[in-house]
């Protein structure tokens, strides 16, 4: 039988030990499970880009266990606390693990959104003591390896009812008289900026591969091209493409169009055919 799947997601970094000590926690509890790292640079509690990355890597990962920590809540109480959960989704019964707080649910959405959901802060299978610090190592991992060895979702957790389940409030990109407004959702390692806008709507507002876009951000404009990949402009010009998750992208061939455009996280652009 092939051995059972774990992936891994977190914004742990790897100057420290604390990916390592997951993989020991969760080869204690299930040394048959196959552990693949999806990736542990995630900037620092940053849960929005882990959620995204985590949605668009999953599609190309086999069903299995998926293990997501990203949690600038950890070991809060009262107001700020949150939910340390595991998901089954409605699609190819995959299982999602990590804290209840926007993480796993647009992961989740990929896969025809959550069937059943378990609260997993006082499992069985947790590690004891809990470090107030540490939920991945105490929590998470081993609940996950739990869940390889074929745990029941039910025996690791208490039931918790799915619209309970905590979802991020994203920007939606818009299409008015063919002009597409739309908003930064991350910068990859390479500087090109995923936006919350699809090549259906790119399409929307008159765009053709090939042919020439204006970009305003905050008053400037720049011209730039609708194309398939980076190298169909110039070095150091500005293209519009559709990336590897299906998303509306903006990228500058070998340059970095987070610098060129001189945006971040959230900044709007609007894109006209030009």
């Amino acid at each position: 039988m092939d051995a059972p799947l774990i992936t891994f997601l977190s914004d742990y970094g790897h100057l420290d030990e604390f990916v390592g000590v997951c993989h020991g926690v969760i080869a204690r509890r299930c040394p048959a499970a196959r552990v693949i790292d999806i990736t542990h640079a995630i900037a620092r509690h940053d849960v929005r880009a882990g959620a995204l990355v985590l949605a668009g890597a999953l599609a190309y990962m086999p069903p299995g266990v998926h293990l997501a920590v990203v949690d600038p809540e950890v070991g809060a109480v009262g107001r700020q606390a949150r939910l340390a959960v595991a998901v089954r989704t409605i699609e190819q019964d995959r299982l999602l693990v990590g804290p209840d707080n926007g993480l796993l649910l647009p992961a989740a959405e990929r896969f025809g959104g959550v069937a059943e959901a378990v609260e997993i802060g006082r499992s069985r299978e947790r590690l004891q003591p809990v470090s107030r610090t540490f939920h991945g190592r105490d929590i998470f991992a081993p609940v996950a390896a739990a869940l390889a060895a074929a745990q029941p979702l039910a025996a690791v957790g208490d039931p918790l009812p799915v619209p309970q389940l905590r979802r991020l409030e994203l920007p939606a990109a818009r299409v008015l008289q063919r002009t597409l407004t739309a908003h930064v959702m991350r910068a990859d390692h390479f500087g090109n900026l995923i936006l919350d806008a699809s090549p259906v709507q790119i399409a929307e507002v008159g765009a053709r591969l090939g042919a020439p876009l204006a970009e305003e951000v905050a008053g400037r404009s720049f011209p730039a091209r609708y194309a398939s990949t980076f190298a169909d402009v110039p070095p150091g010009e500005l293209l519009v493409y559709e990336d590897a998750n299906q998303m509306a992208a903006i990228a500058v061939n070998r340059g970095s169009a987070a610098d060129h455009l001189d945006v971040g996280r959230d900044d709007e652009l609007v894109v006209r055919a030009g």
